[in-house]
């Protein structure tokens, strides 16, 4: 029998019902090749990761943030930057810091332990306090490290820069040697790091802020990476 018109339209509306439910099973239950999820960092700090004496886009977080995604992230940063805290109070808020959809965190911490001449021992402790939550909670982390003055004795500057690398290898951690990595002298010139900071001598301002982040971005790439793997 010679197949009619109408037969063959059938014949290819119902091939086309066909494909178009497998391309909407591909859609819905496939992920799209190259397509990354957003991930969500958060920067557990203190004032110099909460951006002190800054107005909110010039911090370390919203800068760093921009940073990122301009070189094609897609990342969300948490500023779990507290003004004045010590490792103490990092470790009191880490539990609730590393919330479920927390995927890495940077911790920036230990610059208050010092103006105050915290024991290292006790610093130590606190910082292991906090990479053993992140541990417990399979968040990547990016431990950065912090240098002691020598006023305190050349005993409690060797203990206190010593914790980071020691405890970032023990626990496997990312580590970044300094947070004021990118603010070096030049030329032996002291003065040329006074220009990117603020009046008190301890914060930056937002110039110093982009230098610091352009120094510590590629660290947070290679968190991402890890997170990405």
């Amino acid at each position: 029998m010679r197949e009619t018109p109408l037969a063959g339209i059938r014949v290819a509306y119902g091939g086309w019902i066909k494909m178009h439910k497998v391309v909407m099973c591909l859609a819905l239950f496939c992920p799209v090749a190259g397509q990354a999820e957003e991930v969500v960092i958060a920067a557990l700090g203190d004032s110099l990761t909460q951006g002190y004496g800054l107005v909110e886009t010039e911090g370390f977080v919203p800068q760093l943030q921009r940073w990122l995604e301009a070189v094609g992230t897609d990342v969300q940063l948490i500023n779990a930057g507290v003004s004045g805290d010590t490792t103490a109070g990092g470790l009191s808020r880490a539990a609730w810091t590393l919330t479920p959809e927390v995927d890495a965190m940077i911790v920036a911490l230990g610059g208050n332990d010092l103006l105050r001449g915290i024991d290292p021992e006790v610093s130590r402790a606190n910082l292991e306090g906090i990479l053993r939550a992140a541990a417990a909670a399979e968040v990547e982390v990016l431990l950065v490290g912090m240098q002691a003055p020598g006023n305190y004795g050349p005993a409690y500057k060797q203990a206190f820069d010593a914790m980071y690398p020691e405890l970032s290898e023990t626990y496997g951690t990312l580590f970044a040697p300094s947070f004021f990595e990118g603010l070096r002298i030049e030329e032996g010139d002291p003065a040329s790091v006074r220009a990117f900071m603020q009046p008190d001598g301890i914060h930056p301002n937002a110039d110093g802020v982009v230098r610091i982040v352009e120094a510590l971005g590629p660290y947070a790439l290679d968190l991402i990476a890890r997170v990405e793997k």
